[in-house]
């Protein structure tokens, strides 16, 4: 008997966080390509040209402003959300131009980084974790980063990014431990470096890596829409690394 293809994400309603930047747009339009059609989207920038693409493949596509380091944008926006069968926390920021040895206002960088980075996908959690629930199940996904695996793969990469993405796998472990019993589902994708504006002006040393190439933002898309299709459906914990082999563990 043919095995029906449960990489598939049609008849679900997809929430993304972070859908205005390069990894988020290109999630957005993993999960349209594998047959979501409707989705919310949710940044604190403007979205405008994905939301009309994404319109124009025949999505029907929610838009909300939200900083997801505030506790109340989250509750706000997963009401507006409503039913929600996957929820991705892509939002992230990498401040690259302090100085953590010498800039005498880093500290309060290092409180931002975090709010955002692990706060942000905390707050989302708390807030779909009971509503998945209440439905019989759902997929969250957050993104971690091979910097919380190896401590980062450029040198001008601050401590502060590396500390957050390193908290965000905790938080993977923590919540799937607690979801899990409720019928919910958490993992993460862990990337390498990743050829988006974030990464425009950092210089990687890519000939130390396997593929000799940074990744493409579509490289990471494709695992995360897998991760909220019922092909993941006995993912819990899981963070995949995808980072063309430079962190193997």
């Amino acid at each position: 008997m043919a095995l029906k293809n449960a990489i598939d994400l049609s008849g679900r309603r997809i929430l993304l966080t972070g859908a205005a930047g390069g990894i988020g747009a290109a999630i957005a339009r993993a999960c349209v390509a594998l047959g979501a059609r409707d989705l919310v989207l949710a940044d604190n920038g403007p979205m405008d040209d994905l939301c009309d693409e994404l319109a124009a493949d025949g999505a029907t596509v929610a838009r909300h402003r939200c900083d997801v380091s505030q506790r109340r944008d989250n509750a706000e926006l997963a009401a507006a959300a409503g039913d929600i069968d996957a929820a991705v926390a892509c939002a992230g920021i990498c401040p690259l131009e302090e100085d953590w040895a010498d800039d005498p206002d880093w500290d309060q960088v290092f409180h931002r980084v975090m709010d955002v980075n692990v706060l942000g996908p905390l707050h989302l959690a708390r807030e779909m974790i009971p509503r998945m629930a209440d439905r019989g199940g759902g997929q969250i996904v957050l993104i971690g980063s091979i910097g919380g695996r190896m401590g980062g793969t450029s040198p001008i990469v601050q401590p502060h990014y590396i500390a957050s993405k390193g908290g965000v796998h905790a938080v993977i472990w923590w919540l799937a431990q607690r979801a899990a019993p409720r019928g919910v589902l958490v993992n993460g994708v862990a990337p390498g470096p990743v050829a988006t504006a974030m990464t425009a002006t950092t210089d990687y040393p890519k000939d130390r890596y396997p593929l000799g190439r940074i990744g493409r933002p579509e490289e990471i898309a494709w695992p995360v829409a897998f991760l909220c299709s019922p092909a993941a459906s006995y993912f819990s914990g899981s963070i995949l690394d995808v980072n063309g082999g430079l962190f193997v563990g």
